[in-house]
């Protein structure tokens, strides 16, 4: 009996022992872990949680904490560069904005005086000069407020079966004098028949701001294509520029991006943007390319079952 009892009693010692020495690395552990957690609160690093002491399912914990840390770290550079994007944006708002207005303003100060070099012929002139400018102001609020609408899913879409051919012709046709003052004929490439499954005003909107932007930013060399590729319709504009480079592409699609520093070109920087969401809505994929000095957009649509 009393060899039984030391055997217990000894068993319960060093029983004890091993949840003393756990226990001690538990707290060891858990002092590791706030000492980290303290720093991390005072300076701003990247560095993860670390293991003293790897006792029990700890390395497990410290590595969800580390997995939580990560996500909220890509969630706050995210933000930070929404952040940086949104005053981007209304920077070039305003100065969109404020650019035809000041001009406008101008012009209406030099109507209304009575100086004698302001003739009536230059007051015409300058009346229709200051029509211009609302115009460009119209344009730009207009623009905005569509891709606001689109952004957040209330641009209803109705999809519906269309001859994409015919559609594009007749678009491209109200554009013919355009391209007379640019002393340029495009070159036309049309397959017939080409039905797709689509939204007909959207359609009409992607079509028109990919020829209004070849029409501002080109130089020349216009191609304006709608062809059939297997299953799908390829919608091209392409046209000659001076002023876009390879590193342009990556961002060619973002709002308010414009290759024109000095947004001289009476540009919103919201057309391409309107049409990547148009599109994407629709299902549809947007690529530009830049081959030597030939800029060109393409608009993937897969045909209806019934081309």
């Amino acid at each position: 009996m009393t060899a039984l009892f030391l055997g217990i009693i000894l068993l319960l010692f060093i029983g004890t022992c091993i949840l003393l020495a756990r226990l001690f690395c538990y707290r060891m552990q858990i002092k590791h872990l706030i000492q980290e957690l303290q720093m991390m609160q005072q300076e701003e690093t990247n560095l993860l949680l670390t293991s003293a002491v790897p006792v029990g399912r700890t390395p497990e914990l410290i590595s969800s904490l580390n997995c939580m840390m990560e996500k909220n770290r890509r969630t706050k550079e995210r933000l930070i560069r929404e952040n940086v994007s949104y005053r981007e944006s209304i920077t070039s708002i305003s100065h969109d904005i404020r650019t035809p207005l000041t001009s406008a303003k101008g012009y209406m100060q030099l109507i209304r005086s009575h100086s004698a070099q302001v003739t009536a012929q230059k007051r015409l002139e300058y009346a229709k000069i200051v029509e211009q400018r609302l115009d460009t102001l119209n344009d730009l609020l207009g623009q905005l407020f569509l891709y606001t609408r689109i952004e957040a899913g209330e641009l209803p879409l109705t999809i519906e079966e269309i001859n994409a051919g015919n559609l594009f012709a007749e678009t491209l046709s109200m554009f013919y004098n355009d391209f007379l003052e640019k002393g340029c004929e495009p070159d036309i490439q049309l397959a017939h028949p080409c039905r797709i499954m689509a939204d007909r005003q959207a359609f009409i909107r992607i079509v028109e701001n990919l020829i209004k932007n070849a029409l501002v930013h080109g130089t020349g060399a216009y191609q304006m294509s709608l062809r059939q590729n297997g299953t799908d319709a390829v919608l091209r504009v392409a046209n000659r520029t001076d002023s876009i480079d390879a590193q342009d592409l990556a961002y060619i699609f973002d709002r308010f991006y414009t290759t024109d520093v000095s947004r001289s070109r009476k540009t919103t920087g919201l057309g391409l943007a309107i049409v990547k969401e148009l599109a994407f809505q629709m299902g549809w994929k947007t690529a530009a390319s830049l081959e030597g000095d030939l800029f060109s957009i393409e608009v993937c649509i897969p045909l209806s079952d019934g081309s």
